[in-house]
């Protein structure tokens, strides 16, 4: 019987720009160890389609305050008023933004801080990193018998008998294998870090040099991932942006890059 051609398609993302919904868990925000805010009245809002921001009651900042600085921009989901944060003796500029008459009206009366002007998240008792995960985005790690190859510049980098492929939503399906039928004489460590909401902190970054061309970062390694990715644990991934990636010995086309070149 033969073997069905792997498909390249995958779920899209389908939340509109602007739109909101509650969040059924404690949020909090902390800045030099303190309390910037604690809440359970969060509310998503989706600036922009990939993933929400969380929007936060300016009645439950416990040791932050805001100051006005009187800026109006037009964001994702509407106006809001660009606003200081001062914690302690901490001071972040512009680092949150008080949505302004003309948002979506749950948002009054509610603020939304820039990711990075905080130096801790965390839903209920755990860390959130990069950004909030999506409600309507899974991610499913499924152990699979198709054979993967990889290739690049006409050189074998892998060649698995099986593979554990990892589906994201709004990404290519990843085929993550083990370290075993990798040619780590072919490949050159890399100090590229990155995080991940739903998958946690890689380990390691791959790079490659051939004869014509160095290829930066093309391949990662979570050693201890989220609970919900834990079947890849261990295993390495290629980018099938980068590389020639076949899978039972088709020759998958190379997607467009969905990170614009950012890092997995």
């Amino acid at each position: 019987m033969a073997i069905a051609i792997e498909s390249v398609l995958h779920p899209g993302l389908i939340v509109p720009i602007g739109h909101v919904e509650p969040v059924p868990r404690r949020i909090r925000g902390l800045v030099g160890g303190r309390v910037v805010f604690d809440t359970r009245r969060a509310l998503y809002v989706w600036e922009w389609q990939a993933y929400p921001q969380f929007s936060i009651p300016v009645e439950d900042l416990v040791d932050g305050l805001l100051r006005d600085d009187d800026h109006t921009e037009q964001l994702g989901a509407g106006p809001a008023r660009r606003h200081t944060l001062q914690v302690g003796s901490e001071v972040r500029a512009g680092a949150a933004w008080v949505w302004d008459e003309g948002a979506p009206e749950p948002l009054h009366d509610t603020v939304r801080f820039e990711w990075d002007a905080l130096d801790s998240w965390f839903e209920e008792d755990e860390p959130v990193f990069v950004h909030p995960r999506s409600p309507y985005s899974r991610v499913d790690a499924l152990r699979s018998s198709s054979a993967i190859r990889v290739e690049l510049d006409g050189v074998l980098l892998a060649e698995a008998p099986q593979c554990v492929k990892l589906f994201e939503t709004g990404l290519p399906t990843r085929y993550y294998l083990d370290g075993t039928h990798i040619d780590w004489t072919r490949l050159r460590h890399s100090d590229t870090v990155t995080r991940c909401p739903y998958k946690g902190t890689t380990s390691s970054y791959w790079s490659f040099d051939s004869d014509t061309a160095s290829h930066e970062d093309i391949a990662w390694t979570y050693d201890f991932p989220t609970v919900e990715a834990n079947r890849i644990a261990g295993l390495t991934a290629f980018y099938n942006e980068h590389v020639d990636l076949y899978v039972d010995g088709t020759l998958l086309p190379r997607p467009t890059d969905p990170t614009g070149g950012a890092a997995e």
